[in-house]
């Protein structure tokens, strides 16, 4: 096996195609919220863009090939095209509808201390670059990776971008592989879009690059009229020293579906989703492979934590695309949790989102009496979830079809956290990704976790 290298073939800034605005736009609340400054990473695997022509004695076969999927190549007009003279092209046109995104983070000078966006037109760093390998050589980038991380997105020497990376609000990498495919690596501020919103500003890109006059989803910045409460954001929290394993499960439909039917007979015909119980699941065997901990008792609290959605409680109109999120926090006796079965954890979990309307709407009025629901405590007894499976990444085509997979690029290692996604195509169901316990409750975690799963 010889060495795998990634080249990067062009570098440097892609401003708007025409005329954007210069002005200096306020940021929400939740976009000056201290943790969400600086930038997230991704990468997004396209299995096939183009394929080189086929060898003679394949030629059949490969025409043969060609009509029966014709009706899929009608959609697909950059089939013959570069993927990354694609995305640039395109890039430059969205930015003038998502003029923001080629600005940078500023202080707002009719409110000092707090940052804005500063809309320069100066552009958002794109990269060009090529892999000496396909897709499959580097096991489309399962983990571990067999390519590095700076090989896939962007990491530019201070000379060739000044803008210091929490001022800056996107990067984009697009890495061309031997086998046609190719993966867009992505870097986005947390301080101007959530997930939805840069998986909005993605699939702005790609329905340019699919040949349409604008994107299908207007961009509104609003941020005056998002609420913004007088609360002061708690202080930075501490992170404690953990050494996290990695670990990754696949869930099958069969088994959501299944646990799906049996909280619907059990509750009296209510529903669920499948990240309801992907997480139920998680909480139930994590907290039962490390309910022996000296730091911890049956009786010890033990915290699951996500973000979800605000936009329908706020009432937030469709193409905002700051930070729309709002925490909800499930506390519950350990030996509770590891005594529960699945559906019954659920059921605790769902009584969590409701109450997150309420709270959502006291933080918004001003009505929790100064206390910052954002604060967060990291320590072990605490996991924490990000779900990815459902903010619009897995839709972006840029006339090559949508992502075999997208997700985050690594896992946070110092804070007991979860990534939830799409199962990587051709797979069906949820993928989870952990790095929420140590190497002494690795082996105890996994096999809970692969208990009834089939």
């Amino acid at each position: 096996m010889g060495v795998f290298a990634v080249t990067k073939v062009s570098e440097g800034p892609v401003r708007p195609s025409a005329a954007t605005p210069s002005d200096t736009l306020p940021l929400a609340w939740v976009d000056r919220y201290p943790t969400h400054r600086g930038l997230v990473e991704s990468v997004h695997i396209y299995r096939d863009a183009f394929q080189p022509p086929p060898a003679p004695e394949a030629a059949a076969a490969a025409a043969a090939e060609e009509e029966e999927d014709q009706e899929k190549k009608k959609n697909n007009n950059n089939s013959k095209k570069p993927p990354a003279a694609v995305v640039r092209s395109a890039l430059a046109d969205a930015l003038v509808h998502y003029y923001p995104f080629a600005g940078r983070i500023v202080e707002d000078a009719a409110k000092p201390g707090r940052p804005a966006v500063l809309c320069c037109a100066e552009g958002v760093y794109f990269v060009e670059a090529t892999a000496n390998c396909t897709l499959a050589d580097v096991n489309f980038l399962e983990r571990p990776l067999l390519l590095g991380k700076e090989d896939l997105v962007p990491y530019p020497a201070p000379e060739l971008w000044a803008v210091e990376p929490h001022n800056t609000l996107a990067m984009i990498q697009v890495t061309t592989f031997t086998c046609g495919g190719f993966v867009l690596g992505l870097r986005t501020n947390h301080a101007v879009a959530d997930g939805t919103g840069a998986a909005q500003f993605l699939n702005a890109v790609g329905d340019l690059a699919r040949g349409l006059q604008e994107p299908r989803v207007k961009p509104v910045w609003a941020r005056d009229r998002f609420p913004d409460p007088d609360i002061q954001p708690g202080p930075l929290p501490e992170l404690p020293v953990l050494a996290l394993e990695y670990i990754a499960f696949d869930f099958p439909v069969t088994y959501i579906d299944k646990i799906k039917s049996e909280y619907n007979a059990c509750s009296g015909g209510k529903h669920c989703s499948g990240f309801d119980i992907v997480i139920a699941k998680l909480w139930q065997s994590r907290t039962r492979a490390i309910i022996g901990i000296p730091e911890s008792s049956p009786s010890a609290d033990v915290k699951l934590c996500f973000f979800a959605s605000a936009r329908h409680v706020l009432k937030i109109e469709p193409g905002y695309w700051g930070n729309a999120i709002f925490p909800v926090k499930v506390t519950a006796a350990a030996e509770k949790v590891a005594g529960s079965s699945v559906v019954e954890l659920v059921s605790i979990v769902r009584e969590a989102k409701k109450q997150m309307a309420e709270d959502c709407l006291s933080w918004a009025e001003g009505r929790t009496g100064g206390r910052d629901p954002f604060q967060m405590s990291f320590d072990y007894e605490s996991v924490y979830v990000s779900d990815w499976s459902k903010l619009g990444f897995s839709d972006v085509d840029y006339g090559y079809g949508t992502p075999m997979t997208a997700g985050p690029l690594v896992n946070c290692d110092l804070i007991a956290s979860v990534i939830v996604m799409k199962a990587p195509a051709p797979l069906a169901g949820t993928r989870l990704l952990a790095s929420c316990v140590t190497k002494e409750h690795a082996e105890g975690f996994a096999s809970r976790m692969r208990e009834d799963i089939a």
